[in-house]
């Protein structure tokens, strides 16, 4: 007997910007599943509309698709939308997909605007093949252009956190708060808070001088990672 689902509305919580580029992302995606594959699912809008059209898929062709979601709102979605899931623990993702917040010409990324970056760099990490799938705002000339590296540390040491990231020259460290959902900070699916940090200058071992600084558990900042972009 299967529990009532109706109560979740399949819907993503604001307008999604730049709808029919990212819609046109997420039919290329769901065009590359194949029956059998385990599938590490990304966080975010286009992330939440490659769910959608894989689902149709499924149905149309009878496939058996498994995803491991990097988040609980797309774990959601894979529930009401019967795409069965596991976790990292029970199986290896064949490959993943993924958006972004900010891509370069190197493909250094920014992620995280979700909160999601550690599950989403965990299954990127352990992924064959990693797609970030971006509409053509993503693209930048340097990153921190338009949006700030998320860090993801523990309570405790949020402060002394920020303080080390100002002396790695971050020009503006802040907390990153709920606003009309929640009172307080934003507390991430690991029970932690993210500080929004902006820098002028992303040099190429500033994601592992951020994650070297006691209390931080992980940043949303991507480089030298393999991944194939697919954009509009």
């Amino acid at each position: 007997m299967k529990w009532d689902e109706s109560l979740y509305d399949l819907r993503w919580s604001q307008e999604i910007i730049n709808y029919d580029e990212k819609l046109f992302v997420a039919k290329k995606i769901a065009a590359l599943v194949k029956d059998g594959d385990i599938i590490g699912f990304g966080s975010g809008s286009t992330s939440f509309l490659a769910v959608q059209e894989i689902a149709k898929r499924v149905v149309a062709e009878n496939l058996t698709v498994y995803a491991i979601p990097t988040s609980n709102e797309i774990k959601l979605v894979c529930v009401t939308l019967n795409i069965p899931t596991l976790t990292l623990n029970e199986a290896k993702p064949d490959w993943c997909f993924d958006g972004a917040d900010e891509v370069n010409s190197e493909n250094w990324l920014i992620k995280g605007r979700g909160g999601a970056m550690f599950n989403e760099k965990l299954i990127m990490s352990n992924s064959q093949v990693s797609y970030i799938i971006v509409d053509n705002s993503k693209f930048v000339k340097n990153l921190c252009e338009k949006f700030p590296i998320p860090v993801e540390c523990v309570p405790a040491a949020y402060i002394s956190v920020k303080n080390k990231l100002i002396e790695l020259q971050a020009k503006k460290v802040v907390l990153r708060l709920a606003g009309k959902a929640k009172d307080g900070p934003v507390i991430t699916e690991n029970g932690n808070y993210i500080l929004d940090a902006v820098f002028d200058n992303v040099s190429a071992d500033l994601e592992q001088k951020i994650k070297s600084i006691v209390g931080v558990v992980e940043s949303g900042l991507f480089i030298g990672y393999k991944v194939s972009i697919m954009s509009t």
